[in-house]
């Protein structure tokens, strides 16, 4: 997997409060925009799993 910029959701507008992801080195990582110096790294597969969760309701109840 190449490396990639870092993108963030179209829903995000001009604001600096939005998470981030990119490839890198095999692995994929977020961040929080205004937080660039954290970094989470994780596998394309638990990624996978957290966008699927999150799309099927499974984080709804802690909003």
């Amino acid at each position: 997997m190449p490396e990639s910029k870092w993108q963030k959701s179209s829903y995000s507008g001009a604001t600096n409060e939005c998470v981030e992801v990119r490839t890198f080195d095999g692995a994929v990582e977020l961040r929080e925009s205004d937080e660039g110096d954290t970094i989470l790294h994780t596998t394309p597969a638990a990624f996978a799993a957290l966008l699927h969760a999150t799309k099927a309701g499974e984080f709804d109840h802690h909003a």
